[in-house]
């Protein structure tokens, strides 16, 4: 009876290769699933990726992806160039955290630039433009180099200059008692612990962590300063592995936005003037003569800067702008969970169709796709990365983190702040009657030059980044393409990011891949498969069936 029974079984020893035997694997292959003329066009939520084989732990997984051509992070995330996301403070934690923050420049080029500044200065290997002042200098002077750009100790040369005879060195516990009109030269530290030059960075931290110095001077064999080194950027190595660099200078990567007009060219010398290594032109149709005359006057006029085009949502957009030289290319139009553009122009493209059409193309040129737009969540960053995406920018997402702008508020019971997008009313109003912030209101440097160098003076005329953006500038009547509103409280950027990298290693090592290089060779090849979704397929693949819960995405030790 046993044997009878059994015989009806095959052996389960053979169950490889009986798989093996059949004509197809499970699910659809990338093509087969964003092929539109069967499936039309489909959003992140439409479809999802099949499980593959574990055989590693999440924490092997690398994030590391290229941005553009010759950017290479160690995590695929970006910031979106919105009043509402990205000034200072988040392009500043977004870099140490292993993507980048782009600034947005719906503000006057003056503010834009100082926070390019304050992104540049924030962490460095050698420092090869420290402040430097002069003996004759005032302790006010010192002050107001703290205020402006958040950092003391200053080295005092004969000259005032890099390059002069170094005499001593100033610090805030130098100042701290001393009257402002005081001279340095009667304030500063002249015991300086120094370096010589051609000393390596390696043999420079060393001497850092046994002087237990704040800064070490690096002088000549005549005792002329040329280089500074700060014992706080030898922390933030320690305390921020992943942090976005530029390899020759050890300094964070900055990125901001520009428009297409041509008093943005003036805008974008203020910001190369002050660091800037990544441009993005910001456009919601990138597909237009300005972008394609702006991309090729940058490039002749700075070409190591990296441009990041777009948006765009189909190859033919993708051709015109890689033919000028473009870097990298946002793709998205119409997603983003602020914008209105599909509903009120009936133009645009359902994200994940977008972003494998643009990808598939532009990535035989060797150039990265950002996806930009509708990403709400991890699963969505997978997706967007599995169908070619080199990375992500995230703009409601990041937009209720301590690190963007505006103030905290209640509203239903709930910890909220500001989020709009650049197509809103009052987006498109910003700046009429006067220069202002991202907040809506005057911008810190209306009433007081205290964020803006003494050499440079406010733009007359405060061009609108919203409106240049939908080429609304000349229009009477102002047509919203994107809403305002508000989002939850989400904490600071330093625990959320590091939940969003842990949670995108933990999605690679369901579906088997050790790295986004390795998932997107596998997408290509078939081997990572995928499934559409039903509507009631989504329903089940979310919480349901409960009276009540709580929603808790993560803890942080």
């Amino acid at each position: 009876m046993a044997s009878a029974s059994s015989s009806k079984y095959l052996d389960p020893s053979k169950a490889l290769e009986h798989l093996a035997s059949y004509d197809r694997k499970d699910g659809l292959s990338v093509q087969e699933l964003l092929d539109s003329q069967t499936h039309g066009g489909l959003t992140y939520n439409d479809f999802l990726l099949l499980p593959g084989k574990i055989d590693f732990p999440a924490s092997d997984v690398v994030t590391e992806t290229r941005i553009t051509r010759n950017v290479t992070l160690k995590t695929p995330f970006l910031s979106s160039p919105m009043d509402t996301v990205t000034e200072k403070e988040m392009a500043i934690h977004m870099a140490l955290l292993g993507g980048i923050g782009v600034i947005h420049h719906n503000q006057t080029a003056e503010e834009q630039a100082e926070m390019v500044r304050a992104v540049k200065r924030h962490e460095n290997g050698f420092i090869n433009n420290p402040v430097v002042l002069s003996p004759s200098h005032h302790v006010s002077d010192v002050l107001d180099v703290k205020e402006r750009l958040g950092f003391c100790g200053i080295p005092i040369t004969d000259t005032g200059a890099l390059g002069g005879k170094l005499l001593g060195i100033i610090t805030s516990r130098d100042v701290q008692f001393q009257d402002r009109n005081a001279l340095i030269s009667d304030a500063m530290t002249t015991d300086v612990v120094t370096a010589p030059a051609g000393t390596t960075l390696l043999e420079a931290n060393n001497v850092l962590r046994q002087s237990k110095k704040g800064k070490l001077p690096i002088v000549d064999a005549e005792g002329r300063l040329v280089a500074l080194l700060s014992r706080s950027d030898l922390l933030k190595t320690v305390n921020y592995p992943f942090a976005s660099k530029v390899p020759e200078s050890k300094q964070l990567y900055a990125a901001a936005a520009i428009g297409t007009r041509p008093a943005d060219k003036e805008r974008l010398k203020l910001l190369v003037e002050a660091g800037l290594d990544i441009v993005v032109l910001d456009s919601s149709q990138g597909n237009s003569t300005y972008q394609i005359q702006m991309i090729t006057w940058i490039k002749q006029t700075y070409p190591k800067l990296e441009v990041i085009a777009g948006n765009v949502v189909t190859r033919a957009q993708a051709a015109e702008l890689i033919a000028v030289g473009a870097d990298a290319l946002r793709v998205g139009m119409g997603s983003g969970s602020i914008c209105i553009t599909q509903e009120v122009m009936a133009v645009g493209r359902p994200q994940a169709t977008a972003v494998y059409a643009v990808a598939e193309f532009s990535n035989k040129f060797g150039v990265p796709v950002i996806a930009d737009g509708g990403i709400s969540n991890i699963g969505h960053i997978v997706k967007a990365l599995s169908l070619g995406a080199g990375s992500v920018m995230m703009g409601g997402l990041l937009a209720g983190t301590t690190e963007a702008p505006g103030e905290y508020f209640w509203h239903d019971g709930k910890r909220v702040k500001t989020y709009r997008g650049m197509g809103s009313l009052e987006a498109m109003e910003q700046g009429k009657t006067a220069p202002t912030g991202s907040k809506g209101k005057p911008a810190a440097g209306a009433a007081k030059n205290a964020l803006t160098p003494a050499a440079a003076k406010p733009s007359a005329i405060v061009e609108n980044a919203a409106t240049s953006r939908y080429f609304s500038e000349s229009s009477a009547v102002k047509v919203a393409q994107g809403v305002s509103g508000d989002v939850t409280d989400k904490g600071s950027i330093v625990h959320f990011l590091p939940y969003l990298h842990v949670g995108v290693q933990h999605s690679l090592q369901d579906i088997g891949v050790r790295s986004v290089t390795e998932l997107r060779e596998r997408v290509l090849a078939g081997d990572v498969r995928f499934e559409m979704r039903t509507a009631s397929a989504q329903v089940e693949g979310g919480v349901h069936g409960l009276n009540s819960y709580t929603k808790r995405l993560f803890t942080s030790n």
